[in-house]
C-alpha cells in the first residue's frame, strides 16, 4: 500500500510537471506543501520554501499584491478567484485560486495555478491597435492635408487621401511602402533617426523635411508628428501631419506635444 501510495504521488508530480502549469498547493495556515517547476518563473520558489507561508515568498508580479487575502478569501467561501496578472518579464499570466478538496468535500488548504496568456494579450493588443488605426484612417481620410501613420519600423498603416494628392500614391500603394522608399538619400539617415526618436518618447516636433512624390520628384514640406500610445502607455506608431512648404514658410519650428 505505501508503495502503491508512492507511486501515485510520483505520477502526480511527473503529470503536474509535464502539462507545464506553473502550481502551488497550500494548506489551511497558506504553507506551501508542494509546486510545480513551471510556477518559478512567477514565484522565487526552491526545494527548501516547502513549508513556509506563501505570503514570505518575494513573487515576480508586478502590481498584484493580493496572493494572500485572495487564497483567505478562498479558503473561507470555497468561492474560486481569477485574475490576470504580469510579471517584471512582460510575461502574462490568469492566476487562479481554487479550494483543494478532499474526496469527502473537505478543504485542505488551496490550489493556485498560473495559466500564461501572453500570446493570447498580444494578439488583442494587435487587433486593439489595428482598431485604433483604422478608426484613425476614418477620420482623417477627408482631411486637406497629408496624414499618414507608420509603425515604429516605418512601415505605412494608414495613408489618407490628402497624401494621395500631395505625392501621387494610392493608398493602396503606399501601404506597400516604408518610409525610408520616400525619403531623399540626403536626408534618409537624418528622418531615420528622427522616427526613432519619436519612438522613444513625445519629443514632438514641427519642422522642414522632403519625401518623394510618385513621379520621382522631391516634395518641401512641413510636418508634424504624434505618438500613438496603447493601453499600457507604450508608443506603437506615429501619426503625422504634412503640408507642402511654400518658399516663404520658415524650414524648422518648434511647437506643443501631444498624444494622439
Amino acid at each position: 500500500r505505501v508503495a502503491d501510495l508512492s507511486q501515485a504521488n510520483n505520477d502526480m508530480n511527473n503529470l503536474l510537471a509535464g502539462v507545464g502549469v506553473g502550481t502551488v498547493f497550500v494548506d489551511e495556515q497558506l504553507r506551501i506543501k508542494r509546486f510545480t517547476p513551471a510556477v518559478t518563473q512567477v514565484i522565487n520558489l526552491i526545494a527548501s520554501d516547502v513549508g513556509r507561508p506563501v505570503g514570505h515568498i518575494a513573487s515576480n508580479l508586478v502590481g498584484y499584491d493580493d496572493l494572500v487575502k485572495d487564497v483567505r478569501a478562498v479558503l473561507a467561501t470555497s468561492v474560486p478567484r481569477e485574475v490576470e496578472v504580469k510579471s517584471r518579464s512582460g510575461a502574462w499570466f490568469v492566476l487562479r485560486v481554487r479550494p483543494y478538496t478532499t474526496l469527502d468535500d473537505t478543504v485542505e488548504g488551496a490550489v493556485i495555478t498560473f495559466f500564461e496568456i501572453t500570446a493570447l494579450k498580444r494578439a488583442q493588443r494587435a487587433e486593439q491597435e489595428a482598431n485604433v488605426i483604422r478608426g484613425l484612417a476614418a477620420v482623417v481620410r477627408d482631411s486637406q492635408d497629408a496624414v499618414t501613420v507608420l509603425d515604429l519600423q516605418g512601415r505605412t498603416l494608414a495613408w489618407n487621401a490628402g497624401a494621395q494628392r500631395l505625392y501621387g500614391w494610392t493608398e493602396t500603394e503606399a501601404l506597400a511602402t516604408n518610409l525610408r522608399d520616400r525619403l531623399p538619400e540626403p536626408i534618409r539617415t537624418e528622418e531615420l533617426s528622427t522616427v526613432r526618436r519619436l519612438s522613444a518618447g513625445p519629443d514632438l516636433r514641427l519642422h522642414g523635411t522632403e519625401r518623394f512624390a510618385r513621379d520621382g520628384s522631391i516634395v518641401p514640406i512641413t510636418l508634424t508628428a504624434s505618438a500613438l500610445l496603447d493601453a499600457e502607455g507604450r508608443i506603437y506608431a506615429i501619426a503625422t501631419t504634412e503640408r507642402e512648404r511654400t518658399p516663404s514658410a520658415p524650414a524648422t519650428g518648434k511647437e506643443g506635444s501631444s498624444h494622439a
